[in-house]
């Protein structure tokens, strides 16, 4: 059966600097992100143990740490693409990325509307959190999720375009405390050709969703 495997990052550990140093960017792919797909596994192998022998004790335990590292996981490998050391700015259809930006002045009124909203929801998470732009393919609109740990409060069916990591680990040894200042950076590198190309995938497979046979 296969499993989950640590993707290689797009970049060197550099590449985000200044806004996010190289110590940092290797801590959170090398050791934090790696132990949620270690987590996966791990459970996986659990729950398959659990169906060998028939003993669902633990059942409510698995599942929940299934989730728990395997969005880490999934958020995490889609946080490293959305991020290019000369991105920022906002998108624009002479960038070839005029679709999204249509998609986000109609959603929420204008891109600085939408901005300042994935920054909030990102900057006031309770706790251990992302902030996450979405496609959501009931209405075809784009929505902003504030996340929880990494499975909470997920709109079922929604796919993820833009994500903010709003843990600590992805940014205390650089900005301590100040995780506003964190999430503002995070606007100088954002790769707008991945969100493009991520809304346009989403876009082309929103059919897979069915509300009713």
């Amino acid at each position: 059966m296969a499993t989950y495997t640590l993707p290689e990052l797009p970049y060197d550990y550099a590449a985000l600097a200044p806004v996010i140093s190289p110590e940092i960017v290797e801590l959170h792919h090398d050791k934090h992100h790696a132990a949620y797909v270690k987590g996966a596994n791990d459970t996986l192998e659990q729950l398959a143990e659990a169906r060998d022998k028939d003993q669902w004790g633990s059942i409510n335990g698995l599942e929940k740490n299934l989730a728990f590292h395997l969005s880490g996981h999934i958020l995490h490998s889609i946080y490293w693409h959305n991020m290019t050391g000369d991105g920022g700015g906002e998108p624009l259809e002479k960038d070839g990325v005029g679709e999204l930006a249509d998609a986000i002045a109609e959603s929420f009124g204008s891109f600085a509307r939408f901005k300042t909203q994935l920054s909030k929801a990102s900057a006031t998470t309770q706790g251990s959190g992302w902030g996450v732009l979405a496609y959501e393919p009931v209405t075809g609109r784009l929505i902003v999720e504030q996340i929880y740990d990494h499975q909470g409060n997920v709109g079922q069916g929604s796919v993820p375009l833009l994500v903010f990591d709003a843990w600590e680990h992805a940014f205390y040894l650089q900005y301590k405390n100040q995780k506003v200042d964190f999430i503002e950076a995070m606007w100088n590198v954002v790769n707008w050709q991945d969100v493009a190309k991520r809304y346009a995938s989403a876009k082309e497979r929103a059919n897979n969703l069915l509300l009713a046979p």
